[in-house]
């Protein structure tokens, strides 16, 4: 028996923008295969269900995350200025038509009260990124500090996530970011 052949980056890429905007629960079976244009055998032989179509897609994502965040943070003068211009991608991010947070914060709060493999999977990811943050600010403070600093950054961020969708709101944001993130060398 033949297997078709598909691009199997560019299937996640699709069930992404799907997942990211429905959610895991709110995305059918038929709405992963008009979005994806496979038949619902190449999605269950690839992925095996839809759960591991939304793990690939989570893992995805969060890889993609972190590469930016790493290049964000790699290629700026300072510690400091690096976060303060994620920061501003957040806040610019935040205030697009159409945004719609991010998805592993989305994909927490969706199946917290669930608590099974993917909310477990969403939250080892923004584990992941507090890591990447602790590890980054050891670079200029101690590791008691930069534990702080990375979880302050976390909890800054998710707000940010959650509040951005008014788009007239990039001031006040940036206002409470530099409020909140006193030791940030903020332009």
């Amino acid at each position: 028996m033949a297997r078709a052949q598909f691009d199997r980056n560019d299937v996640i890429d699709k069930s992404i923008g799907l997942f990211w905007q429905n959610g895991f629960s709110a995305s059918s079976m038929q709405q992963v295969v008009k979005t994806t244009g496979l038949k619902p055998g190449s999605i269950y032989l690839a992925f095996g269900n839809k759960e591991g179509l939304f793990r690939e897609a989570l893992e995805s994502y969060a890889q993609k995350s972190i590469a930016q965040i790493r290049h964000t943070l790699d290629t700026a003068a300072s510690v400091g200025e690096g976060l303060c211009r994620l920061l501003d991608a957040v806040i610019q991010e935040s205030t697009r038509e159409n945004y719609c947070s991010c998805f592993l914060i989305k994909t927490r709060l969706e199946l917290a009260a669930e608590g099974n493999d993917l909310h477990e999977v969403a939250s080892a990811k923004l584990n992941e990124v507090e890591a990447l943050f602790r590890s980054y600010l050891e670079k200029e403070f101690d590791h008691t500090v930069s534990r702080q600093r990375a979880v302050s950054l976390m909890l800054h961020i998710f707000g940010v996530r959650v509040y951005g969708y008014q788009r007239d709101s990039a001031d006040r944001m940036r206002q409470g970011l530099r409020e909140g993130l006193p030791w940030l060398p903020w332009e």
